[in-house]
């Protein structure tokens, strides 16, 4: 009797795991399922929008487009061949999957969609307005982190395939706002941050350095300024303006500026220094590179032209705009940027939606709000007449790149309106070369967004 029963036992208990066994199966399957759909080549996609509703990526690829409608969006959108890896659509195509356990395969009607957060109409402007020169331009709302504008020259219209992929030219396939670009005399605004977090205002203001067009550092080396013939004496807000070289290589070499102080802020700002290990920022699975820079020794040649932003120096466009987003809301934290406003699945239920997040201080309330009132007052003195109709607050910058052969052009900025919020970052290269200036951008990046 006691060995049927230990019998009986023995077979519930194999009963109830076979149970447990089909429950993680199925679980198993309806949660994997979509994962193998993806990965066997006979998926269905969904679309991706603009904030306007114009479709970005027509997954089914049923629609038809005009010549290059996508052109300006091409290389941060992407596609499923497999060609760009860093894209919207590369790194989320698992949110596009028109596949689920009960429904099956939807390749008609399916509902899975991506809704950026992108303006189409005003990154056709941008792009447009380059002409035939290249570079890139990215905005955001800098109180919620939306990007609406990042183009990037050249693209590539997607719709077309990649025949001839061996001619396209160099940057055809990145997005530039997203990598590391010798930042110019943008950098100086990090460099402002660095000495008010160390010294203060009262204290920055109440120094003045002399110009006359070059200066001999301590070392014997020569920092050369664009105004050969120099600005004299200058305070911080004059310095900023003109944006003189020898002005910031004598703050760097100042006593009241340690070099450790200069390094802690770069690091606060998401520098990588020296030998730091660089931390890639994530935007909705998109990868951007984070700014880097080399910091030896302050009476250094090389050390006060990477705070001047040449050497070593290199920044994403994308991350000189989040730096404008601590500065114009005057809080010191950054808005994180997304491309994402919400995600529908198959049967059109939102899975996911965009939440407002902030990074850690980078700098102090304080020291956000005079670089703000620095910037604006730049703006105002120096391009109410180039970015017309709008307060703007900006720094412009020339960056020498292949050797000094070339000068790229940059401006960073944003826009002092609550109504429109809008921060932003524009590169124009080998500026000898182009018919068009980083203002002129500007007035037709903000014209577009204000439309």
């Amino acid at each position: 009797m006691k060995s049927i029963r230990r019998g009986q036992k023995i077979i519930t208990l194999f009963i109830l795991l076979f149970i447990a066994g089909m429950c993680v199966l199925v679980w198993k399957i309806r949660r994997e399922s979509s994962f193998y759909i993806m990965n066997s080549g006979t998926q269905a996609l969904g679309n991706v929008y603009d904030r306007n509703g114009d479709v970005l990526f027509n997954g089914s690829g049923t629609m038809k487009f005009e010549d290059d409608y996508l052109i300006d969006v091409g290389n941060i959108i992407g596609d499923d061949k497999g060609q760009m890896t860093n894209t919207l659509v590369a790194c989320n195509i698992e949110k596009l999957n028109n596949y689920s356990f009960d429904s099956g395969l939807v390749t008609e009607g399916g509902k899975a969609a991506i809704y950026s957060t992108l303006d189409h109409y005003a990154n056709r402007a941008v792009y447009d307005a380059y002409g035939n020169s290249k570079g890139c331009t990215v905005a955001y709302d800098y109180k919620t982190g939306e990007i609406l504008v990042c183009t990037s020259l050249p693209s590539l219209d997607v719709t077309k395939g990649y025949e001839g992929i061996a001619d396209f030219e160099t940057g055809t396939l990145i997005s530039k706002t997203l990598y590391g670009t010798v930042p110019g005399s943008t950098q100086k605004v990090s460099t402002l941050a660095a000495a008010l977090e160390v010294m203060g205002a009262d204290t920055l203001f109440s120094k003045s350095f002399s110009c006359s067009g070059s200066y001999i550092n301590r070392s014997g080396d020569a920092i050369n300024c664009h105004k050969s013939s120099g600005h004299g004496k200058q305070n911080i807000q004059e310095a900023f303006e003109n944006s003189c070289n020898p002005f910031f290589a004598q703050l760097v070499e100042d006593d009241d500026l340690p070099l450790d102080g200069i390094k802690n802020t770069y690091r606060n700002m998401g520098y990588a220094v020296n030998n730091d290990k660089k931390i890639k920022i994530d935007i909705d699975g998109i990868t951007c590179e984070t700014a880097s820079t080399t910091l030896e020794n302050s009476y250094d040649f090389n050390t006060q032209w990477g705070c001047i932003g040449q050497g070593s120096t290199l920044v994403s466009p994308m991350q000189l705009m989040m730096w404008q987003s601590a500065i114009a809301n005057g809080t010191g934290k950054m808005t994180m940027p997304c491309l994402i406003d919400h995600v529908t699945d198959v049967h059109g239920k939102i899975t996911d939606r965009m939440t407002t997040c902030y990074s850690d201080n980078i700098f102090s309330a304080n020291t956000a709000e005079t670089i703000r009132q620095i910037m604006l007052t730049n703006g105002s003195d120096r391009y109410s007449g180039s970015i017309s109709g709008y307060t703007v607050g900006v720094k412009s910058g020339t960056a020498q790149v292949d050797n000094g052969k070339k000068d790229n052009s940059l401006l960073v900025g944003f826009v002092d309106d609550s109504r429109h919020p809008i921060a932003f970052c524009i590169l124009i290269e080998d500026k000898a070369s182009s018919s068009v200036t980083t203002e002129k951008i500007a007035n037709v990046l903000l014209d577009a967004l204000y439309a």
